[in-house]
């Protein structure tokens, strides 16, 4: 039920105290990890490979990709989804992601085309399931349209207490009548809702 981001990996976080992190994750009974191409510059997506590869755990772990938002990637066309894909592939040292997001919409490509490059990757073997981010109801109803081949499992959002977007703007009523997996990102607020801001005082950063 608690999937481990890897945002902070290769930015705030050094390599060995990543691990460190992972390896707490683990030991707690953790087995989902989410990391981006754009995190840290790829940094993040090699720092979770290497782990993964040192303690032999690849099999042991649902692994999450977002796609779309890297400088040298930022779209969804066919060049830079698959050589996104490919990119990502390589940094994790691994042959497959099991669940490839798309980082958000993008209205350059029309959805179609970008479902039916995904549905080529999972036919191929590197994605096992297909999902987005940052998308409304709209745009999941549009995406559940196309056939494809391979349909969104999932959506991932911002929810959480002080961010109730989903709720008011029906993302949550059209997963439930699409069969869509909601899954929040900065459900603590990016951490404000994490205790170690007190009443009357000014939040750093």
């Amino acid at each position: 039920p608690l999937i481990l981001g890897g945002g902070e990996f290769g930015w705030t976080v050094d390599a060995a105290t990543s691990h460190e992190i992972l390896d707490t994750y683990v030991r707690a009974g953790g087995n989902a990890i989410h990391t981006a191409d754009s995190f840290s510059g790829g940094r993040s997506e090699h720092i979770i490979g290497r782990w993964m590869a040192d303690r032999g755990i690849r099999d042991d772990i649902v692994l999450a990709v977002r796609v779309g938002a890297h400088p040298d990637h930022p779209g969804l066309g066919p060049v830079d989804l698959v050589r996104a894909a490919e990119a990502s592939l390589t940094r994790l040292g691994t042959d497959r992601i099991d669940l490839y997001y798309l980082h958000q919409p993008d209205p350059s490509t029309p959805i179609a085309d970008t479902l039916g490059l995904l549905s080529e990757l999972v036919a191929a073997g590197k994605v096992r399931e297909i999902a987005c981010s940052n998308f409304s109801a709209a745009q999941l109803a549009e995406a559940e349209k196309v056939d494809s081949g391979s349909r969104f499992v999932a959506v991932q959002n911002e929810y959480s207490l002080l961010h109730r977007a989903p709720e008011k703007e029906g993302v949550l009523a059209a997963c439930q009548e699409l069969d869509i997996a909601f899954v929040p990102y900065f459900p603590l607020k990016s951490g404000l809702l994490t205790g170690k801001y007190r009443k009357g005082k000014v939040p750093e950063g």
